[in-house]
């Protein structure tokens, strides 16, 4: 079956103005900061496929590998008629469950929802070309916003995978929570990625490779500013940083400015310290226990929650009540 047209809840000028807003308020903060969406552009989309393959890249293999080992079962427990993912991009571990699904037989939908045009475009055609008879009908969307276009009716599955979550502060995970229940149906379904707490030692190489892969990929947003917004930025004159912050469980990519620097950017001029840093992403890890509390916070208790041989990487399925 064909691919459907894209379904188009968000497009240039959308997104030209959330950038604009995301700029304003984190470079005129005190402590300086740019939201992680604004890596993935063309490059930047690349740059972090060729993260995944790392030696130090754990998440991606971990999480293949709890998908791999449980499709089966996840698709046997929730009987779905439609899967929904959220961030889809290229789905390309979101094949595992349609592997098992299409086994398993029933389901008729896949619905990815993204932000990206041409990312949907492509992996909407592959999927509708690889699994006959399955309706494959795209979003472009923000999750954070628009969960409430979701199509409703049937079994639902929505699946949230790469441990994209943690890269949503505290307060804002409580909100997309609350927010994808009321989008959810009793008795529908919802299956999240987490990267789990351990060893920083194993943590922090993942996000500051020796090859410094993940440097120029932080860089890479600046990048972006300078192309989209007219900004001056030298992305040369940025260190990347990674911290480890053991009270949040979190993990904190930065650019530290190497000197002052005064970089114009839309209507401001923003001047940067000698070893100032601005944050670019949050990285969340989670413990089990601390992610049932939050999904049963939002109405979504827990069904079963699966991890890896290693214990590396988390993903939990929750039924909504």
């Amino acid at each position: 079956m064909s691919a459907e047209p894209l379904e188009i809840h968000l497009d240039d000028r959308d997104v030209a103005e959330s950038l604009r807003r995301d700029v304003r308020v984190g470079l005129s903060a005190e402590a300086k900061w740019l939201p992680p969406k604004w890596f993935y552009d063309t490059r930047g989309s690349e740059l972090f496929d060729e993260i995944t393959r790392l030696p130090e890249y754990y998440p991606t293999r971990a999480e293949r590998a709890v998908l791999a080992e449980h499709a089966a079962e996840i698709a046997e427990s929730t009987g779905a008629k439609t899967l929904i993912e959220l961030g889809s991009g290229s789905s390309e571990k979101t094949r595992l469950l349609l592997d098992a699904f299409t086994r398993r037989g029933g389901l008729g939908t896949f619905v990815p929802l993204d932000v990206s045009v041409s990312a949907l475009r492509g992996s909407t055609a592959a999927l509708a070309a690889d699994y006959a008879g399955l309706r494959v009908r795209g979003i472009v969307g923000d999750f954070t916003r628009d969960l409430h276009r979701l199509p409703a009716g049937g079994r639902r599955l929505v699946i949230f995978l790469g441990g994209t979550i943690g890269n949503l502060l505290p307060a804002e995970r409580a909100e997309f929570l609350t927010r994808m229940r009321a989008a959810l149906e009793v008795g529908d379904w919802f299956l999240v990625g987490t990267d789990l707490v351990k060893d920083p030692s194993v943590i922090v190489p993942a996000y500051d490779d020796a090859a410094g892969v993940t440097a120029e990929f932080n860089r890479n947003v600046l990048r972006v500013l300078n192309r989209e917004l007219g900004a001056d930025f030298d992305p040369e004159a940025f260190d990347h940083v990674a911290l480890w912050d053991p009270e949040r469980e979190w993990i904190e990519m930065r650019l530290r400015a190497q000197r002052p620097m005064r970089v114009r950017v839309l209507d401001m001029a923003v001047d940067f310290a000698a070893g100032e840093q601005m944050r670019t992403e949050v990285s969340a890890k989670f413990r089990p226990e601390g992610i049932a509390a939050e999904l049963a916070a939002a109405g979504l208790p827990a069904y079963r929650f699966w991890t890896d041989p290693d214990g590396l990487f988390g993903v939990t399925l929750a039924r909504a009540d």
